[in-house]
Order: C-alpha cells, then sequence, then structure tokens
C-alpha cells in the first residue's frame, strides 16, 4: 500500500477529521501518534502536524523529535503543530488575552503564496486554543492575520514548511478543503491516486501474493464491513474462503435467515450456525454491559474455533477491522481507557493459533463503501446501517431474557421498517430501539397497564466517531409510536433520544 502523507496525533478531537479531508482528495494518508514516528520516511511525501489539548508550555507537552523531517519533506503544522515549531524555535508562544475559539476572518493574505493561493482575504477560518504565537520562529515569515491573532499562518524561509493557528480540517474554516489542496498538490505534489479501483487493485494483488493457496475462514455479521472483506478476499482467493455467520440470538428480527439468502446470490461460500441457545445461557443474569461484551466476545470466539475445526489446513482468520478502529486502540496516550471489548482489534486466544489478515484495515467507513461498489455489491446491502458486534444485548439495558429481546425484535423491526416506507433510512447513518429497565403507567382501553418504555436512536454521520441526532418528522415519529404500542406486547411508552455525539454515544450501553 502507497503512504504518501503521514499524519502525526498530538491528541486532537480533529486528526481523524485531517485524515478524512486528505482521503477526499484521493491522496492516501496514515496517522501515527507523535511518540510513534515511523523510522523510515522514504515512502512519505509530506508530513502534517495535528492540533492538541496540551500547552506547548506545559511540562507535559507532547514534544516529538523532527529532525528527520523538517526541511527534508513538506510540513504543514496546525495549531499545536505551528505553536510547537515556534516555541521551540526562536519564537514566543503565551496565553491568549481573549480565549481564540471558534468562527474567524482573515484579514490580511501575503501576496503570491501557494499555500493560500485562490484564498482571499476576509475567508472564514475555525480557531481553537487559548495560547497564541506573540513572535515566529527563526526565519519565520508571516502570511496570514486575523483580527485577534497576528500570526494565523506563517512559513519558513529556506524550508517547505508552513504553519497554520487555524483548523482546515473543520467544515467552518470555508477554504480549508483549498488550502489543504495547495499544502498537498501544488506544493507537495503528491499524487492522487488513491481511488476505489486502485485500492481494489492493490489490495487483491497483496491479498494473493501473502495468503497464496492458504485456507481463511472469516466471521461475516451481514453489517457492510464484514461482507465487503468477504467479496476482496473471494476475488483473491475463491474457493479458499471458508465464511461462518453465527446467529448469537441477539439479531434483529429474521435477519439470520434475511442474510443467510442475501450471501447466497453473491457466490460466496457461507455457512450459517444458529448458536442463539448456547449465547443465551451464557448471558443468563449478566446485567454490566461490559461484562455482556466479554461473555459474546468468548461465546462467538469458542463457536467459531468450533466450527473453524471442521475445516481443513485454515491458517487465517480474516476480520473486518476498519481504520478508526485501529487509530482508537493506539491513541496518543497509550491504548484508549474508551475502548469497548467488541472491537477488531488484538490478537485471539492462543488456542487458536491463527494469523490474522484485515483487508480494510486502512479504510473508513464510507471508504469502505465506494470500494464495496466498485465490487458491485448491491447498493441496498451497502447501504444498511452499522449493527454493534454484540447486537441487541447493548440495546437491552440490564439483564437479558428471551422475552426481552423478542419484545425488542418487534419494536426494532417496526421503526427500521417505517423508515424504509417513509423514504428516511438512506438519510439515517445509523438507527435502532433501546429497551429501558423501566416501566411507566398507561391506559389501554379501560385498564392500567404497567409496562417496558423504548427509546428510538437514529443519528447521521460519516464513520460514527460524531455523530448528530436526526430531526425525524413529527408525523412519522407520532405514527411510529402509536403502532409501536399497538403491535409490540409489553411496550406502553415510546420517547426519542435527542441527544449527539459527543458528550453521549450512539449506542446506550
Amino acid at each position: 500500500m502507497q503512504h504518501n502523507v503521514l499524519i502525526l496525533d498530538f491528541g486532537s478531537q480533529y486528526t481523524q477529521l485531517i485524515a478524512r479531508r486528505v482521503r477526499e482528495l484521493n491522496i492516501f494518508c496514515e496517522i501515527y501518534p507523535y511518540h510513534h514516528i515511523p523510522e523510515d520516511l522514504s515512502n512519505y511525501k509530506a508530513v502534517i502536524l495535528s492540533g492538541s489539548p496540551f500547552s506547548v508550555r506545559s511540562d507535559d507537552a507532547p514534544h516529538p523529535d523532527l529532525s528527520n523531517i523538517r526541511g527534508k519533506l513538506p510540513l504543514l503544522a496546525v495549531c499545536y503543530g505551528a505553536q510547537y515549531l515556534a516555541h521551540f524555535n526562536g519564537g514566543e508562544v503565551a496565553p491568549s488575552n481573549i480565549r481564540e475559539y471558534g468562527r474567524a476572518n482573515l484579514t490580511f493574505i501575503k501576496a503570491d503564496e501557494p499555500l493560500f493561493e485562490g484564498i482571499l482575504v476576509d475567508s472564514q477560518v475555525w480557531m481553537s486554543h487559548s495560547d497564541t504565537i506573540k513572535k515566529l520562529p527563526n526565519h519565520g515569515v508571516r502570511l496570514a492575520s486575523t483580527h485577534d491573532v497576528n500570526n494565523a499562518a506563517y512559513r519558513i524561509e529556506g524550508e517547505l514548511t508552513y504553519a497554520i493557528q487555524f483548523h482546515p480540517e473543520v467544515y467552518h474554516s470555508t477554504d480549508g478543503k483549498l488550502l489543504l489542496e495547495n499544502f498537498l498538490i501544488r506544493i507537495a505534489q503528491v499524487p492522487q491516486n488513491f481511488t476505489p479501483g486502485y485500492f481494489v487493485d492493490e489490495i487483491v494483488s497483496e491479498l494473493k501474493s501473502k495468503l497464496q493457496n492458504d485456507r481463511v475462514v472469516l466471521g461475516l455479521s451481514g453489517g457492510v464491513d464484514s461482507t465487503v472483506a468477504a467479496v476482496l478476499l473471494h476475488k483473491a482467493i475463491g474457493k479458499n474462503l471458508y465464511c461462518i455467520f453465527v446467529n448469537n440470538g441477539l439479531l434483529r428480527k429474521n435477519e439470520f435467515e434475511n442474510v443467510l439468502d442475501q450471501y447466497q446470490h453473491m457466490g460466496l461460500n457461507v455457512k450459517g450456525v444458529d448458536a442463539s441457545a448456547r449465547f443465551m445461557e451464557a448471558l443468563a443474569g449478566i446485567s454490566d454491559p461490559e461484562s455482556k461484551r466479554k461473555v459474546i466476545g468468548r461465546v462467538f470466539i469458542e463457536v467459531f474455533d468450533d466450527e473453524a475445526h471442521q475445516i481443513e489446513n485454515v491458517k487465517w482468520l480474516a476480520q473486518g477491522t476498519i481504520y478508526p478502529d485501529v487509530i482508537e486502540s493506539v491513541s496518543v496516550k497509550g491504548p484508549s481507557a474508551t475502548i469497548k471489548s467488541h472491537h477488531n482489534v488484538g490478537g485471539l486466544p492462543d488456542y487458536m493459533k491463527l494469523n490474522i489478515v484485515e483487508p480494510l484495515r486502512m479504510l473508513f467507513k464510507d471508504e469502505v463503501r465506494r470500494v464495496g461498489a466498485e465490487l458491485g455489491i448491491d447498493a441496498a446491502l451497502l447501504g444498511r446501517h452499522p449493527f454493534p458486534g454484540p447486537g441487541l444485548s447493548i440495546r437491552i439495558l440490564g439483564d437479558i431474557t428471551l422475552e426481552k429481546v423478542r419484545i425488542l425484535q418487534e419494536v426494532d423491526a417496526v421503526f427500521i421498517e417505517g423508515l424504509k416506507s417513509w423514504g428516511l433510512y438512506d438519510k439515517v447513518w445509523q438507527a435502532g430501539a433501546i429497551l429501558l429497565p423501566v416501566q411507566s403507567v398507561g391506559v389501554m382501553g379501560d385498564e392500567r397497564t404497567y409496562e417496558k418504555v423504548v427509546a428510538l436512536r437514529a443519528v447521521e454521520s460519516t464513520d460514527g466517531m460524531t455523530a448528530d441526532w436526526v430531526h425525524l418528522p413529527y408525523d412519522f415519529l407520532m405514527k411510529i409510536s402509536n403502532e409501536i404500542i399497538n403491535k409490540v406486547k409489553g411496550v406502553n411508552r415510546v420517547v426519542y433520544d435527542i441527544s449527539s455525539k459527543p458528550p453521549a454515544t450512539i449506542e446506550w450501553e
């Protein structure tokens, strides 16, 4: 796989957004923590330094060795990166008189500078910092200012080193994409060849070389990631790919049968395994979310291992790991404390003795969908909403019972089918229902009821890293609420979740 652009992460909430903007230019890039700079930089054409929640003036500020980068590769330093280059190279960084956060407009742009080609004075930019650059570093040349920030951008004489105090990666910076284009394409001359077709050709060639005639087993989930991974592997090794689809009893209503039927039309070698009773037995009496995840993960591996042993000479386990999983598993401050145990990153139990192959580990979710389209996968399958690995177990708050699963499957089916029939499904990134561990009083006919409450959740997002709740039409919510209460025995109240991520998460557990 090509490298091209290296992004050094200093812990900014926007780092992945930088990568996404670079990828949108059909340029491949990778994110590395600032303290794990690759030793071999020969494949890289440019480097970008991210922002950071740290102050360069603090004792624990990130302090990487850039001696193999500065002056040797085109460098763009964003926010903290710009302050870092100034602070440690003869400049001065001090606390701002006012907190510089939010929208600002450029009041000065130095003429004939390639970084700002096509960008005009008054262009809106997004600031997010509490320190400011009072004095430029040695050989620094001011390129741009705002009303409150004199040194909003600069370059260093004699190098292709540029620094900006604002964030070009966020949509609020109206010419941010153009600035990244100017840096990457005009200044660094990075090739724009990272397309879905290129990726398919490259990864299929890599898989053929890596796997040769070995047998590979893959756990299908019915989701986009595992499906695209399966089709890529099938393209590379054909009949040597063995797919297993496990029913853990926590799938959507009729999903096990429907997904198996879909796969039969794709030429994949798929075996369906109904292990729902085994999962339900293992989950009995367990309420803690992380404990539920671990039980499901353990039982899945046991079931999967049993099935894999029935296939002779299997050497590889394929997984649908995607890039956000990889990034989150190696964060700036060590393994992230927020990682959920169902993520596909990490090792396997020793007894499985399989090597891991992850054909999608360098792609974001929307890129996976584009690769799937390139492979000719049905648009309806590619458009499926993400579904959590532990299934409905983390949408049933508290312990799991067959009755609770039945209720939630019925509620979920009404909601999802409603979204489809109203033409709303493709406008939503992910939707589902949550069964709450509370009961409420209701009236049905002339009788008082004391039954369960469900919450509906629908969010819009690009890759799930951030998400906003969807403003579904009131008429739709009213109809779905009535339909759920009338059709699903055991539910007498429906609420709609209007929390965004952050601060909330998409799932409730």
